[in-house]
């Protein structure tokens, strides 16, 4: 079983990249195959909401988005890491996402998914909320924790430093690996996943 761990942050090394890093060992501890997807330092454009990607399964813009659909298609599961600016995710992260999700939430339906979030300071909850509402709209197993996934420090060396925060990535990892292995046992033992029904739009506005 493999996860992918998205780091949102432009820093490959930075807080992000902690937080991911000490999910990432616990997860290989616990046999989980692991590898770090690198976003924040790559351009990404934003969703033009052309719905190409409805016919071809792929964005029209040929950049780092696809190359996540070919390994999102192969993973077992997902973390999403970002920092936080301005209270919110950052930019690439988000013109990611809604890229990433709106071509390709088909192949991450009923996957164990995850986000944490790194601050200096303020804004993690917030952020934590709007990357959650992602996994939130696709069908996806989120992965509890015994806090909400994030940690504190302007660099690397302080986020070391956040106990509560680097424990939360650990347990989040183990509980992560727990879903997958449940999963797996529930699909042997011959537990179907849930049939999907045909989605129903119901605009708010109906001519």
């Amino acid at each position: 079983m493999k996860v992918i761990l998205f780091n949102g942050s432009p820093n490959i090394h930075g807080c992000t990249y902690t937080a991911l890093h000490e999910i990432e060992e616990t997860l290989q501890k616990n046999g989980i195959e692991t590898e770090v997807f690198q976003v924040g330092s790559k351009n990404v454009r934003g969703c033009i909401g052309c719905g190409k990607c409805r016919e071809s399964g792929k964005c029209i813009f040929d950049d780092i988005v696809n190359e996540a659909i070919d390994k999102i298609k192969e993973a077992d599961g997902v973390v999403f890491g970002s920092p936080v600016y301005y209270a919110s995710a950052n930019g690439t992260m988000i013109s990611f996402l809604d890229r990433l999700f709106y071509a390709a939430s088909q192949h991450l339906a009923y996957k164990p998914g995850a986000v944490v979030v790194s601050a200096r300071r303020a804004g993690t909850t917030a952020t934590y909320d709007e990357l959650n509402k992602y996994l939130g709209i696709s069908n996806m197993l989120i992965v509890p924790a015994p806090y909400w996934n994030m940690v504190h420090g302007v660099n690397a060396e302080e986020v070391k430093q956040d106990l509560e925060g680097l424990q939360t990535m650990r347990t989040l990892g183990r509980n992560m690996a727990f879903l997958l292995r449940c999963k797996e046992a529930g699909l042997q033992a011959g537990v179907a996943l849930p049939q999907q029904e045909t989605p129903v739009f119901t605009n708010f506005i109906r001519s």
